[in-house]
């Protein structure tokens, strides 16, 4: 009786685990990695984190990914961020899931695979081996994520999601100062010098074809305090209180004159892969960001690449 009552448990216990392997695949805790990405209606890349010489572009320029129903869809600009695709952003690809391992299919980007791991109910961790590249998610849904938080740690980037900003307002108080003559900014990646921004003294209403960019420089933004400073490769440097007044205006206050601008932003650029922005600048990688460690110009530098541009 003893070993019938044996054979009979190891029987149950595998036919528990055949059954268990027809309904739970690609177990993790429980439940299997497709079920897991869909859990969440979006995943956070909290790029602090993100660890490796390498990088998987359509990953590094994102804000956040959803994985529902085998499509994945992206956050990649801050302009619409919470209202584009109802939150989840636009759609930019597909997704499969085998065992450990996510594989994704990026509309323009093409393959690429990551070994996921689950570190508690709502973080994974996803390596591509190929890159040798590391990147933290954290699960949320839409209801409940932050989408405001998000935007204000990243008005830097913000800033280079139009082709320029124009001016179109100045304050009645205010000393004159030098930057009342400058009607034009545009900001983007420098591969070479990092954060970097060109503005234009030209009249406003100018054909933006036929804009001069008489000055060239870095900039930065400072998160806590909303400080613009551009940084002019000539030796100047103008500080502002940025204050975004909507998805197409902003609003500098020039801190040492007491003077309010408004630029409104002209040529939208929505961002889906490294080298989707046409402008020159990136030479085909784009990179966005406003960590400018980059080196200075110096005015020869500065005049070489003025005459390259416009002497092509």
């Amino acid at each position: 009786m003893k070993s019938i009552k044996i054979f009979l448990s190891v029987f149950i216990l595998t036919l528990f685990v055949a059954c268990s392997d027809d309904y739970i695949e690609d177990p993790i805790e429980g439940i299997s990695l497709n079920t897991l990405l869909n859990d969440y209606d979006l995943w956070y890349v909290d790029h602090s984190r993100t660890t490796g010489n390498g990088e998987v572009s359509f990953v590094a320029n994102a804000f956040t990914f959803s994985f529902l129903n085998g499509v994945m869809y992206a956050n990649n600009n801050l302009v619409g961020i919470g209202s584009t695709g109802n939150g989840l952003g636009i759609r930019v690809g597909y997704f499969d899931t085998y065992n450990m391992t996510l594989e994704t299919d990026h509309d323009i980007d093409g393959i690429d695979d990551f070994v996921v791991t689950q570190l508690n109910n709502n973080t994974i961790k996803l390596y591509n081996s190929f890159e040798n590249a590391t990147y933290y998610l954290e699960g949320y849904q839409v209801d409940t994520f932050d989408y405001d938080q998000v935007f204000n740690d990243n008005i830097g980037l913000f800033l280079q999601e139009y082709e320029l900003w124009e001016k179109t307002y100045v304050s009645d108080t205010g000393d004159l100062n030098a930057f009342d003559d400058e009607n034009y900014l545009r900001f983007y990646y420098d591969i070479e010098y990092g954060a970097s921004f060109e503005s234009s003294t030209d009249a406003l209403d100018t054909a933006i074809v036929d804009l001069q960019w008489g000055f060239i420089g870095g900039y930065d933004v400072a998160i806590g305090s909303k400080v613009l400073t551009l940084d002019y490769d000539i030796g100047d440097t103008e500080n502002f209180n940025i204050d975004v007044i909507n998805d197409e205006v902003i609003e500098l206050y020039h801190i040492s004159s007491g003077t309010t601008y408004q630029f409104s932003g002209v040529g939208y650029i929505e961002f889906k892969k490294n080298g989707s922005k046409k402008k020159g600048k990136t030479a085909g990688k784009e990179k966005r960001t406003v960590s400018n460690k980059g080196k200075k110009r110096t005015k020869v530098e500065r005049r070489i690449k003025l005459e390259e541009k416009y002497l092509k």
